[in-house]
Parts: structure tokens; sequence; C-alpha cells
């Protein structure tokens, strides 16, 4: 009798939710609205809300000091230091994070090392491509700030939509 009683339960509990209006929002449709980078700021030790998608390199900031690389070194390997024939006052040897996206968990671990405020996170988290070749960033092309437009919406949970009893 058990088993049969806890079908009827399942079930009813099913029905019940159908009338019920959908939370999940609609990708790429809908979008939440979000104001800034994921940044770190580790003078106050604290990191600022935002989006954790593709990064973004401030060239002029970065020395070279490989901490990002570091810090992702046990976590994804995502990171590499590359050398680029750009002449920075700051970065005297020429060496600028790259970034293979294939490998990238987007963790942040990477802002949050770098004591120079040059690395960041975009909302740039829609990297889709058929081949990993095009998911490695480059320096160059990680200091491009994303062109993302798209439809955004401010969302609110209404307490008498929560599926919850």
């Amino acid at each position: 009798m058990n088993i049969v009683s806890g079908t009827f339960s399942a079930l009813y509990a099913a029905i019940r939710q159908l009338p019920k209006k959908r939370m999940t929002m609609r990708y790429p449709d809908v979008q939440t609205e979000m104001q800034s980078y994921y940044t770190y700021d580790p003078k106050l030790g604290v990191a600022k809300p935002g989006y954790k998608g593709r990064h973004i390199l401030w060239l002029d900031k970065c020395t070279g000091c490989q901490l990002c690389s570091i810090a992702c070194e046990n976590i994804s390997q995502a990171i590499e230091m590359v050398k680029v024939n750009r002449i920075q006052p700051n970065n005297k040897k020429s060496i600028f994070p790259q970034v293979d996206y294939a490998k990238c968990v987007f963790c942040g671990f990477c802002v949050d090392a770098c004591p120079f405020y040059a690395l960041g996170m975009t909302e740039d988290f829609n990297l889709v491509s058929t081949s990993k070749k095009d998911l490695v960033y480059a320096p160059e092309k990680l200091a491009i700030p994303p062109k993302v437009i798209r439809p955004k919406v401010e969302f609110k949970i209404e307490k008498d939509m929560a599926f919850h009893d």
C-alpha cells in the first residue's frame, strides 16, 4: 500500500506544479543585469561582484609577475605566460598571460592573485567554438573589451512563485 500511496502523492505534487509560471530564464533570450566585471582588490582583500566570463587584460598594468599563472597552475593550468613583441615600461620581460578556455574553469583565482589590477573577468561568457585553437586567447586578444549586446532583464523572485511548500 505504501508504493501506491507514494506514487499518487508524487503524481499529485507534479500535477500541482503544471499551472505555475516557470522560474527558469530562457538563455540566450533573457539575460540578468550585472553592472561590472569581476575584479579583486588586494589592498582591501575584497572581491567586487560581477560576471565570471572571459578575461580582460590591461596590458599597461601587467608586470609579467606570473602570479596569475601560478594561481592557475594547480587548478586547471589554463594560463601560460607568453613572450610578446611589445614594449611596456612596467613589463621588462615582455611576457603576458595567455588563456586557454578549453581548460579554464572560470574560478577567478587568477584575478584574485594579480596585485596590479591587470586582470579582470568580463560578462562575455559565451565562448563557443568548433576548434580548440580558437579557444586560446593571446594577450592581444584578451586586451580587447568584449562587445556583448544582449537584451537584459532584471529579475525578482516572488514568494508565491516559489515551488517549495
